[in-house]
């Protein structure tokens, strides 16, 4: 006998947080609509690593109370009783006090963009620039080395289209980070088919 898998309609982000998730994948909550999220490609996952490492130790040396947080829950201010969005990778540079759930004031959020999730990754891009810490948002793709960065101006506007990185130095103002563009792809399959 098997039991179909019961999710509820819509919930707030408090009941999302109480809810005992089905095992073996990742949830976030969209407009209040519990949402299942696909395992990430072997490229996507070296991407996430790769600069989640690079920003990591960037981080540390520079010092400070700056971290970065793989897969932390973030809420968009527009909507904000029902959603808690998951990006692939975060920088915060609030106080760590006591455990949280949702990452207070990110700085710094970034996707990784694969093919059968594009719809969702710009969706959740726009629900992170809602959030008024935000100050860059990155967008890294997976099929080939390229990156989309937006950067709040000197006045908290968006741009109406992101810049485009396509080789050379990738310029992270928000946590003062130069790396080339490349340096994050180094253990994938790109990096591999580039360099022969």
């Amino acid at each position: 006998m098997t039991l179909a898998l019961k999710i509820p309609p819509v919930m707030t982000v408090s009941e999302f947080l109480a809810w005992d998730a089905p095992n073996g994948r990742g949830w976030q909550l969209v407009d209040g609509e519990p949402q299942a999220m696909a395992p990430t490609s072997r490229t996507h996952g070296a991407i996430q690593q790769e600069l989640g490492s690079l920003l990591r130790n960037h981080l540390l040396d520079r010092g400070g109370s700056c971290t970065v947080v793989t897969t932390p829950g973030v809420v968009p201010r527009i909507r904000s009783k029902g959603n808690f969005r998951i990006p692939d990778l975060a920088v915060t540079c609030s106080s760590y006090q006591e455990e949280e759930y949702a990452l207070t004031d990110p700085v710094l959020v970034i996707e990784i963009l694969s093919p059968r999730n594009q719809a969702e990754t710009w969706t959740n891009v726009w629900a992170y620039a809602s959030i008024p810490s935000v100050r860059e948002i990155l967008i890294v793709h997976s099929t080939d080395i390229a990156a989309d960065l937006l950067r709040r101006d000197a006045d908290g506007n968006w741009p109406d289209q992101p810049l485009r990185v396509i080789d050379g130095l990738l310029d992270l103002r928000s946590v003062d980070l130069q790396v080339p563009l490349v340096a994050l792809y180094r253990t994938t399959r790109l990096a591999r088919a580039g360099s022969r």
